[in-house]
């Protein structure tokens, strides 16, 4: 008798309630121009974009594993990943390529197969783009130290370049990169149209590894980057011609400052705004060999008059510090709560923090060319 009554109410339910109902489509959103105020997160399995004036989400880029970082290509909107892949996820057989994804859509659309020798480690100086807008430069180490080029406008691989005892890949010029050596020097590489090397030279010395080494993290500038010692000691490398310049350094430390046991550190340790050339620089007070404790302060130096201007206490410790580009920046930074924490850079005051942006956040880049 139930079951009569079921069907008898199912037979005189109307058409029209089921036709009510629309099939559902998949659809694709894309992203507006980016604006200056937009910063990515580089996380452990991913890149965020956000933006710091409101603190959203505006898209994320999913990368593998073993992605050390990311880098954008405004001119020909595309955003490149060095990633490596194993057939059983953290085993069997490898392949390394270069991803080459949509700036609109965050959607790959090439890939360029690799020599499997990526360095899986997360260093935002282990990919470059070049100031030609066609070569993408990727640090290898396996463990014999080298990189590999690739050309992003044919999507070809150009060629592997040995670099024993030198890392990390600073852009300078149309086709040159600068690497920073572990005798105290740095090697100057430039590549020809081909993106073969065709040239090479090699700095003077002129920092201690054992004494006190430089941080593996820097700042660039309209000229050249700017290197950080432990010590607080601060050089500005250039290059003209084939002469690679290295300004005499200078320290951000005062005598009380060393009396006070201050010195910079973390994990991302300077951020810099080129218009107002502005070193921002994470500080904390520690001894030797603390070069990855958090910062409790942020400090600001004129790096034309090498000079301190300003300092803020952070509203929570961070391990990595950036600036937008804007005219009116933002200083950022993530926190020991791995939260992002917005800050005004100029009245030095907190704005907002970002919660949870990610699971793992690495470090913080802009999208201007290897920022």
């Amino acid at each position: 008798m139930r079951l009569q009554v079921l069907l008898i109410v199912l037979l005189h339910i109307p058409s029209w309630a089921s036709a009510q109902v629309a099939a559902e489509t998949v659809t694709a959103e894309t992203l507006p121009p980016p604006q200056d105020s937009w910063f990515l997160l580089k996380a452990w399995d991913a890149a965020y974009l956000f933006d710091s004036n409101s603190g959203d989400m505006q898209g994320s880029l999913t990368v593998s594993w073993y992605t050390p970082a990311v880098e954008p290509n405004l001119p020909r909107n595309e955003i490149y990943a060095a990633e490596s892949f194993y057939s059983r996820g953290v085993r069997g057989e490898r392949t390394d390529v270069l991803t080459i994804f949509d700036l609109a859509s965050l959607s790959a659309k090439a890939e360029v197969v690799l020599p499997p020798k990526t360095t899986p480690l997360w260093l935002r100086n282990y990919i470059a783009l070049l100031g030609d807008d066609r070569h993408v430069v990727v640090f290898n180490m396996t463990p014999a130290q080298s990189v590999s080029v690739v050309d992003v406008i044919d999507r070809e691989f150009a060629g592997e370049i040995s670099t024993p005892g030198c890392a990390l890949i600073l852009p300078v010029g149309d086709r040159s990169f600068v690497m920073v050596c572990g005798d105290g020097t740095v090697q100057l590489v430039r590549l020809d149209e081909d993106g073969k090397e065709a040239q090479r030279s090699r700095s003077k010395v002129f920092f201690s590894v054992e004494d006190d080494p430089v941080f593996d993290q820097f700042a660039r500038t309209d000229s050249g980057w700017i290197l950080a010692s432990h010590e607080g000691l601060v050089i500005h490398l250039s290059v003209s011609g084939d002469d690679i310049k290295l300004d005499t350094p200078w320290s951000m430390l005062t005598d009380e400052d060393v009396a006070e046991s201050w010195r910079p550190g973390g994990r991302q340790t300077l951020g810099f705004h080129r218009n107002a050339r502005v070193l921002y620089v994470l500080m904390h007070k520690g001894g030797v060999d603390t070069h990855y404790q958090a910062g409790e302060e942020a400090w600001l130096f004129d790096i034309d008059r090498r000079k301190r201007i300003g300092r803020m206490k952070l509203k929570v410790t961070a391990d990595a510090i950036q600036a937008t580009q804007e005219a009116s920046p933002k200083l950022l930074t993530i926190n020991s709560e791995g939260n992002i924490d917005v800050y005004d850079a100029q009245l030095l005051r907190h704005l907002r923090t970002i919660v949870e942006p990610s699971s793992q956040p690495l470090y913080l880049q802009t999208l201007g060319r290897h920022d």
